[in-house]
């Protein structure tokens, strides 16, 4: 027997309910409709059949939860941190920058953010200085190996059981691709989807998140995706010259998530949080937004992702249209009530007031924002009202791990885990910039208190943080 289509099911609820009306009101004192439902079999089973109809349509057309029952962090082996000697020293001995980019980098490192405990790829370690496609591959296979065994092995989870595996790594792009990559190594079933997005920037987790619910929710035969986010800095350094295109040398290191999301129900006792809602804005019609982050080679031919002048003002100019789209599904009435007045006394006013901007920590007790730099989480901070101690963990994030592109967000929770700060209904804010350039924001409710993972990249060093100075 096929299931009922919704047209099918709204014609006989809305049948039921109009036989149920006509009963009731057809000159039928009210005093009797007690009476008439116990004595008259027909009204009984019309109300009945009303009830029930309408319950099959609810649950039939209700989307199905969207919880994420697990992640993991990648962290790399000591032997792979890149501290400020380090850095300094393979840039001198490489030989392959003038000494006017040298300091550059060097004052660059220095206010940067980043401390002496972030992580560097292998090639940065090895002697010929060169970065090969082989390093690239072996950059990638650390982290998602890492990442994927360590969450399967807490979750449990069989690959066998895993129905999808999206993987996103915003400038590497192998053949096989990483997804095949992942099929292959852990023997995932033949009839597995999978799904690789590549060039989107830092934003590709969050994208890569809501690509899965949006594949939950619309396939209720897909129980179980796996979702991958990494990036490969060994095919991305930049050799040349350019000021803009230096830039990504100092500031993006080493990093990798995994994470499980699933819309079986009974993991929920299990899950550690629910996607309550999710947003995603593209501003790649203005020219300015569009090459804001562009990857392009230099007079040299030397290729480098350029970050421009007006990456801070674009990110900014961004972040006001999405959250003018996201405050009204997240924010409380009383927020709502209070934007509204001031946008219409800024009408009033012809502009010479302007309008607020609301209170978000109404709407969240924890935020995880987008941890490209310094300069970002201050614009961030700026553009929201946040104060210092709202933006901790995207600058301890920074701090720590550097800018880990599409991965960062799950740095920044599994800090709020080591801090046991996440408590049992308390809501997230995930929010990450891509090149395009994207804003992209996942909202999380918690379905648990958090406790602490003997694989949590914090656990060794927590203790130092929030830094006093930074």
């Amino acid at each position: 027997m096929k299931p009922l289509t919704h047209i099918q099911l709204s014609i006989a609820a809305l049948f039921s309910f109009t036989l149920l009306i006509h009963t009731l009101f057809s000159g039928t004192p009210f005093t009797h409709i007690l009476h008439l439902f116990s004595s008259n079999l027909t009204l009984s089973l019309s109300c009945a059949w009303c009830v029930s109809i309408s319950l099959l349509y609810y649950f039939s057309t209700r989307s199905p939860q969207v919880l994420l029952l697990d992640y993991a962090c990648f962290k790399p082996d000591f032997d792979r941190m890149c501290t400020y000697e380090v850095a300094d020293y393979f840039v001198r001995r490489s030989q392959r920058f003038n000494s006017v980019s040298i300091e550059f980098m060097r004052g660059i490192y220095l206010k940067s953010g980043l401390g002496d405990q972030t992580y560097a790829p292998p090639f940065i370690f090895q002697t010929d200085y060169e970065a090969k496609l082989e390093s690239a591959v072996i950059e990638a296979k650390e982290g998602m190996f890492s990442a994927v065994d360590s969450l399967l092995l807490k979750t449990q989870i069989d690959p066998r059981q895993i129905d999808a595996v999206i993987v996103t790594c915003g400038s590497f792009s192998p053949l096989p691709s990483l997804s095949s990559l992942l099929v292959n190594r852990y023997k995932f079933k033949p009839d597995i989807k999978t799904v690789n997005l590549t060039g989107m920037g830092c934003s590709s987790g969050v994208v890569s998140i809501d690509l899965a619910a949006k594949l939950l929710r619309s396939n209720r035969l897909i129980r179980y995706a796996l979702v991958v986010v990494t990036e490969s800095i060994s095919l991305n350094w930049y050799f040349g010259d350019d000021r803009s295109r230096l830039v990504t040398n100092c500031i993006f290191r080493v990093g990798c998530a995994a994470a499980i999301i699933t819309n079986d129900p009974s993991r929920r006792r299990v899950a550690k949080m629910e996607l309550v809602d999710s947003l995603r804005t593209h501003h790649g019609a203005d020219d300015r937004a569009y090459r804001a982050a562009f990857q392009e080679e230099d007079e040299k031919g030397y290729p480098g992702v350029s970050l421009t002048k007006d990456l801070i003002q674009v990110a900014g100019l961004s972040l006001r249209v999405h959250i003018t789209e996201l405050a009204p599904r997240v924010l409380p009435l009383s927020q709502l009530a209070l934007y509204a007045y001031s946008v219409f006394m800024s009408a009033l006013s012809r502009g010479d007031s302007k309008p607020i901007v609301p209170d978000f920590t109404t709407a969240f007790e924890h935020f995880c924002i987008h941890t490209g730099g310094k300069a970002v989480i201050e614009q961030v901070g700026r553009v929201l009202r946040l104060k210092d101690d709202v933006t901790e963990s995207a600058r301890m994030c920074l701090h720590r791990f550097g800018n880990t592109s599409s991965s960062l967000v799950f740095y920044e929770l599994a800090y709020f885990e080591a801090k046991g700060k996440v408590k049992k209904g308390d809501r997230m804010w995930m929010l990450a910039f891509g090149t395009g350039f994207k804003v992209c924001s996942l909202v999380w409710r918690s379905l648990r208190d958090s406790c602490n993972e003997a694989d949590n990249p914090w656990n060794d060093c927590i203790h130092r943080y929030p830094l006093k100075a930074w």
